[in-house]
């Protein structure tokens, strides 16, 4: 098996996330490893010995995926027997020639707190998804940028949660429950709001799945109950024109984005 490493001076997030990009292309198994502040040579040279005996005893030169701003840290880091890759300069270079401007490199200026304005629109957007999850409370529904509706585990609290954390975009989410379904209507709340709505539905097999491994043995999680609660949501989505995508085989990343997609919301945080 190959070992990776992904080595920062900052968080390594930027590496990690590079690096798995890459890597989703080879269909390969990875051991990987991360590293994370190495901001010192003391740090440097012991990241350096991991990798090194990584490669002595497995045989196979590492892979190290790095985005170390300091010269001398990054001289140690590549100095060592892998194949190294440097995120940051493979692209500063040209695009300083493209730009007409000396890049200023400083570590921690991608996940930092320096950014006040959007930090501070990160942790407010994140409180509010808290706060109006699972329709806890509809109050604060004016101030949301979109509201995701569908019945209980289809995805909703997860992905108001990343378009929060990583888009800065404020989520509230209503569920449709079992009590909505024998009468279903837009509440009063949701109607006020109707131009915010978004649906989420998923398949039945494998909502009920997920209800099973949460109550197992449920009416809950019975499959004539989760085919009922997804048919009448699903009527009621295309009665009153609300947009909806299937969840069953998407990732939290590609639900969120498919979101913006669709309702041309703009992220507010980069």
């Amino acid at each position: 098996m190959h070992t990776v490493f992904y080595v920062s001076d900052g968080t390594a997030i930027t590496a990690e996330v590079f690096g798995h990009a890459v890597l989703s292309q080879f269909p390969l198994p990875f051991e990987q490893l991360t590293f994370p502040f190495v901001e010192d040579k003391e740090k440097a040279r012991a990241v350096r010995e991991r990798i090194n005996n990584s490669f002595h005893q497995s045989g196979k030169r590492p892979l190290v995926f790095h985005t170390i701003v300091d010269d001398e840290l990054r001289s140690i880091i590549t100095g060592s027997e892998a194949m190294c890759y440097d995120f940051l300069n493979t692209f500063v270079a040209p695009i300083e020639q493209q730009l007409g401007v000396k890049a200023e490199p400083r570590a921690h200026r991608s996940h930092s707190i320096a950014n006040k304005h959007n930090y501070d629109l990160r942790i407010d957007a994140v409180n509010y998804a808290l706060d109006n999850d699972d329709g806890v409370t509809t109050k604060e529904y004016d101030e949301a940028d979109i509201i995701l509706v569908g019945v209980s585990r289809c995805g909703k609290t997860p992905t108001s949660l990343y378009l929060a954390l990583q888009f800065g975009i404020r989520v509230a989410n209503y569920p449709f429950i079992d009590q909505d379904m024998k009468q279903m209507n837009l509440p009063a709340a949701l109607k006020a709001n109707r131009h915010k709505l978004f649906g989420l539905t998923i398949d039945a097999n494998r909502l009920q799945e997920i209800r099973q491994r949460r109550r197992a043995d449920s009416r809950y999680a019975d499959i004539d109950q989760c085919r009922f609660e997804l048919g009448q949501v699903e009527r009621l989505f295309r009665m009153e024109a609300i947009p909806f995508i299937d969840t069953t085989f998407h990732s939290v990343e590609e639900i969120s984005v498919k979101i913006l997609e669709r309702t041309g919301i703009r992220r507010k945080i980069y």
